[in-house]
C-alpha cells in the first residue's frame, strides 16, 4: 500500500450523489463494484450528465462472512433525479477519519481502523443483526475509473465518519 496522504481527521459538508445500492456477498464484492461502476457510467452518459465526481464505493453494512450492503455512486454538483435503479443520495456532513492511498484496500482499511482506535476516536458505527452498520464509510476514487482502468493505479480516499 502506498500512503499518499497520512491518516487525519477532516470536516466534510454534505455532498449530493447518485448511486446504485445492492446487497452482495463479500467474496466477489469488488467484481460487483466494477460492474456497478460500468453501469453507472453508462447511465450517466445516457442521461447526458457530466461534470460529476468523484466516484465512490460506500459500505453501509459490512459482514465479511455474509452479505455486504454497498452503494456505488458518484458525487454530483447538485441534487439530481434518478430512476428506479440509480437513486439520489448524500454523503452526510461530519467529522471523518481519512487516509489516502494507492493499492491494497484491505491494508488501508486496517491501517485507518487501527489509527482511529489508537487515537481514541469513536466511529459512527453500530453492530446490528446483519453486521456492522456505518453512518458513512466510503472509498472515493480520486482517479477517474473512466480514464484509468488499472485499479492498482487509483488514488483512493478512504473515509469513515466519526460519532458526534
Amino acid at each position: 500500500m502506498d500512503v499518499l496522504e497520512p491518516t487525519r481527521v477532516v470536516e466534510l459538508a454534505t455532498r449530493d450523489c447518485l448511486g446504485i445500492r445492492v446487497v452482495t456477498p463479500f467474496r466477489g464484492m469488488l467484481a460487483q463494484r466494477n460492474a456497478l461502476l460500468d453501469e453507472l457510467t453508462r447511465w450517466l452518459t445516457d442521461q447526458g450528465i457530466d461534470g460529476v465526481g468523484p466516484f465512490f464505493l460506500r459500505l453501509h453494512v459490512i459482514d465479511m462472512s455474509g452479505p455486504m450492503d454497498l452503494e456505488v455512486g458518484v458525487v454530483t454538483p447538485t441534487a439530481l433525479p434518478g430512476d428506479e435503479r440509480v437513486r439520489p443520495s448524500t454523503l452526510p456532513a461530519g467529522r471523518y477519519a481519512t487516509l489516502t492511498y494507492r493499492n491494497h484496500s484491505l491494508r488501508a482499511n486496517r491501517a485507518l481502523l487501527d489509527w482511529a482506535a489508537g487515537e481514541g476516536l469513536v466511529l459512527d458505527r453500530q453492530e446490528i443483526e446483519d453486521g456492522d452498520a456505518f453512518g458513512c464509510r466510503y472509498e472515493a476514487y480520486r482517479t477517474d475509473p473512466r480514464t484509468e482502468p488499472r485499479k492498482t493505479k487509483w488514488e483512493v480516499e478512504l473515509s469513515i465518519r466519526l460519532a458526534d
